[in-house]
């Protein structure tokens, strides 16, 4: 299971890697393992704008739907295309290829919210 130490967690299962002011977000490793074999990702493309905590869509896997919760607030500035036509690529590199959205991160305090790695650990029993 992996769970990378320069990331940020949510409660939820998403990640969030931070690279100045912007964040590239995508769930975790173990959320995939838990979801199963991912059939569908449907990202809400009409948002534009998000506050922590709120959906920016869903994942479809084949024994059930999960939404995805933004684990900071901010402007969307990029959708991944390629879970478009391929979203296998989540259960295969969750914390690369398979990532979500990127946003410009409207206040980075909100990562104070955020679970550290070791904290995720503890929350899914690693």
């Amino acid at each position: 299971m992996l769970i990378p130490e320069d990331l940020k967690y949510t409660k939820e299962h998403e990640w969030i890697r931070v690279e100045g002011n912007i964040g590239t977000i995508g769930i975790t490793d173990f959320a995939q393992s838990e979801l199963g074999d991912i059939v569908f990702v449907d990202l809400n493309k009409n948002k534009t704008e998000l506050k922590q905590g709120e959906v920016f869509g869903t994942i479809e896997a084949v024994k059930t739907v999960s939404d995805l919760f933004a684990p900071v607030s901010g402007k969307i500035i990029e959708f991944n295309s390629s879970l478009e036509s391929n979203a296998e690529i989540v259960n295969k590199d969750p914390y690369g290829e398979g990532w979500m959205i990127k946003i410009e991160i409207s206040d980075l305090k909100e990562l104070d919210n955020l679970l550290d790695a070791e904290a995720y650990k503890a929350l899914i029993g690693k």
